[in-house]
């Protein structure tokens, strides 16, 4: 039985907002806007490199070509530093605005984010206990990747053994356990921070907590993006079933989808995409809550067209943050949640003061 788009809402409001934007525009749009804004992330910074020689070691590196003697020091600027940082932020991006889709409809909650299942903070345990102790030191440069990793694995572990019910995992059960679980894992690494007896440490541990793509390499995009794409083609598959579970359980139910299963599917695929990204970015806020809210008003509350819009929104927009979290305070670099913060709390007061916009489309 085919389940109805869950953008029909009892007003029509998400009929008419989905019409105000055509879909294929705004598709077209953001994949314009993507690379250029990629470009851009290469090409703009505080080390003074020109754009003429930022575009010809992007070319140079995109196409393996050969750099003169005295653009050597600009390339390592352009394609090692700046541009997988620029890479790395759109997977960010992507990955934590489709997550927060998936969170949205798993747990029926428009103030739900990928951080409300207390993954991000457990993340931050391993992440900290590498920053201030040197755990993992063996590792190097993975170090911190696999310890806030493992540490978000635990952490999902947790949150699911003590969420779950002989009846399965309820939202209002799931969002409880992730709250108290944030909340536990935040007073650890703040304990460990106050703990820590090198002021640097603490330093880096707070930049950490704040999300920052400082330490971007390409050695750092395939695991994210491999699970950001994992993520993106699961939720796509599962598009249909996400409409009828934002409806509710009964009338998820009653379109033949479990509701029960379907929520341990995406508790999963939400804790391995943000344990993920968060490994290597850290704990950025307001993407994954904002672009979802965005993304509905301009196309309505059809999952199927805001897996096309929000995953690309959310690339582009983190991408930008970065670049101004570079330059802003030029030598000196902020936290990228800070701006997310800055960007994001204006936004999402100017959706509420939108009388047409319903939260969550139901």
């Amino acid at each position: 039985m085919p389940v109805a788009p869950s953008g029909a809402t009892r007003t029509g409001e998400g009929a008419a907002v989905s019409r105000r934007v055509p879909l294929p525009l705004l598709v077209v749009g953001l994949c314009v806007a993507l690379p250029l804004s990629l470009a851009c992330g290469a090409g703009i910074g505080a080390s003074g490199v020109s754009w003429g020689e930022a575009l010809r070691c992007l070319w140079a590196g995109l196409t393996g070509g050969a750099i003169a003697p005295d653009e050597v020091a600009s390339y390592t600027i352009v394609w090692e530093l700046r541009f997988p940082r620029a890479v790395l932020a759109a997977v960010v991006g992507a990955g934590l605005a489709a997550i927060g889709l998936a969170v949205q409809a798993m747990v029926r909650n428009a103030l739900a984010d990928p951080f409300v299942l207390g993954i991000s903070s457990g993340a931050a345990v391993g992440a900290n206990a590498v920053i201030i102790f040197g755990v993992f030191g063996a590792l190097g440069v993975w170090a911190l990747s696999t310890a806030a990793f493992l540490s978000a694995l635990l952490a999902m572990v947790l949150v699911y053994s003590i969420a779950r019910t002989a009846r399965g995992l309820t939202p209002l059960r799931l969002v409880l356990t992730g709250t108290a679980m944030y909340y536990g894992f935040s007073a650890v690494t703040t304990f460990m921070v106050f703990a820590a007896e090198r002021g640097e440490a603490a330093r880096s541990a707070m930049m950490w907590l704040l999300g920052s793509l400082g330490g971007a390499s390409w050695s750092s995009v395939p695991i994210a993006a491999g699970a950001v794409l994992g993520g993106l083609v699961h939720l796509g598959w599962s598009a249909r079933r996400l409409n009828a579970l934002a409806m509710g359980d009964e009338t998820a139910a009653a379109l033949g989808v479990d509701p029960g299963r379907l929520r341990k599917e995406l508790f999963l695929v939400s804790a391995a995409v943000t344990g993920a990204v968060v490994a290597v970015s850290g704990a950025i806020g307001f993407v994954g809550l904002m672009v979802p809210h965005a993304a509905r008003m301009l196309i309505g509350a059809d999952h199927r067209r805001l897996l096309a819009v929000a995953p690309l929104a959310g690339a582009v927009l983190l991408v930008w943050v970065d670049i101004l979290s570079r330059v802003v305070l030029a030598p000196a670099e902020l936290p990228v949640g800070v701006l997310t913060a800055a960007v994001g709390v204006p936004c999402f007061v100017l959706l509420m003061r939108r009388r047409t916009y319903t939260f969550g489309g139901v």
